[in-house]
């Protein structure tokens, strides 16, 4: 008999800020995925805390009363974890543990932390340390509160500093040397890439959790696990598959997110690598979402960051089986009409239009909706780049229906 296992959430708390940059709605809708981060984690949030601030404090991020508040709920609910929405500096987030006598992490360390869990292979384990290990260089004086380096006097002249620099060495070392073996795997990486022969190239971008891995196994008939959580996808998967006749290779990418650490894109290099040598990109996107167009702008940033912007793209709109539009009734004279109000029909007349027609495609890959046409422009497409580099190879593949 099997025994039944029961997962032990952590009672977090999350944080966050209102100000110019970005309204109260905005501040809701980054919390909101906060907590699936923490989720994912392995977090159970129990309270939200928001302040309006133009400029965050430099000791405590958020002000005095605000962190008072925070406190007396921490203490009163035995909460083990507080997070917050943005990076903390050392310092602040040294200030604040002080305070609140509690973890606390930020936006980065969470995705950090959520990778770390993720991680399969040795090269993404790599990755992900070299992430974490830049991530805690600035902020090792933390570690040795036994110290108590700031106090000073009689006795803490020493060996405080010495400990410290010691570990800064260590660390630092560790580093190098993760980027020495990262640089090894980037070439054994090129190598491979450039052993894959003259295939045409597709990888599958797009934010996290909008159903790249789903799709993935419906086209390619693979196993790539695939799960309702942020970051299911760390380790890029590659994988031959033939539409009709015509055979290409169909990457599955790490997700975007939204404030992505630095520190992840830099040592995700080689995995970006994928995106960069590909010759078609299908961007999918989460259409169900209620902002979706932030997410395409995140995606389309990071795209710039990492010249591939000018690529051939095809815009993938996944789960439409999942897509709910707000109703305004026939007496109701007050409420405008927006965005949220849009039907499919009505969002395939907004700037969608603008788009050139054999570049969108309107899917659900769960349910498997409108998986022959997505599959009849990936051919057309991927025929297209593959006659362009082989005009001789032209009579090989015939039109999608032809084909059939």
């Amino acid at each position: 008999m099997l025994e039944k296992k029961t997962l032990d959430y952590e009672k977090v708390v999350l944080v966050g800020i209102i100000n110019q940059e970005q309204d109260e709605e905005k501040s809701k809708e980054y919390l909101d995925e906060l907590e699936f981060l923490a989720y994912t984690a392995g977090g159970e949030v129990t309270a939200r805390f928001t302040q309006k601030v133009d400029i965050p404090n430099p000791k405590t991020f958020i002000g005095t009363g605000k962190i008072e508040e925070i406190r007396t709920y921490v203490s009163d609910n035995e909460i083990g974890t507080v997070i917050f929405d943005d990076e903390l500096t050392p310092a602040q987030q040294k200030n604040i543990e002080k305070i609140l006598k509690s973890k606390i992490l930020d936006r980065t360390s969470l995705i950090l932390d959520i990778f770390a869990q993720r991680a399969q292979t040795s090269y993404a384990r790599t990755q992900v340390e070299l992430a974490q290990y830049q991530y805690l260089l600035p902020r090792l004086t933390g570690l040795w509160t036994h110290l108590e380096r700031q106090r000073g006097g009689i006795g803490m002249r020493g060996p405080g500093e010495t400990e410290i620099e010691t570990d800064r060495r260590i660390v630092r070392d560790r580093i190098a040397l993760l980027k020495k073996k990262l640089e090894k795997i980037d070439k054994q990486m090129e190598t491979q890439r450039g052993n894959r022969g003259a295939l045409v190239r597709v990888a599958l971008i797009g934010y996290t959790n909008v159903g790249k891995s789903t799709l993935m196994n419906v086209i390619s008939k693979s196993d790539v696990f695939a799960e309702n959580k942020l970051f299911a996808t760390l380790d890029t998967t590659v994988r031959k598959v033939v539409i009709g006749n015509l055979p290409f290779l169909l990457s599955d990418t790490v997700g975007f997110i939204r404030k992505l650490p630095t520190q992840l894109v830099e040592s995700f290099k080689s995995t970006l690598d994928e995106v960069r040598e590909a010759d078609l990109l299908l961007h999918v996107v989460d259409i169900s979402h209620p902002n979706f167009e932030e997410h395409i702008a995140s995606v389309n940033q990071i795209l710039d960051e990492i010249k591939s912007a000018d690529k051939p793209t095809i815009m993938v709109f996944n789960k439409i089986d999942n897509y709910e539009h707000e109703t305004i009734e026939d007496d109701d004279l007050v409420t405008e009409k927006t965005t949220k109000h849009f039907t499919l029909d009505e969002w395939k007349q907004t700037w969608m239009n603008r788009l050139d027609s054999k570049d969108v495609l309107f899917i659900s890959a769960l349910n498997k909706e409108n998986l022959e046409e997505f599959r009849k422009k990936v051919y057309d497409s991927v025929r297209e780049i593959h006659v362009t580099r082989f005009p001789y190879n032209s009579f090989l593949y015939q039109d999608y229906e032809e084909g059939l």
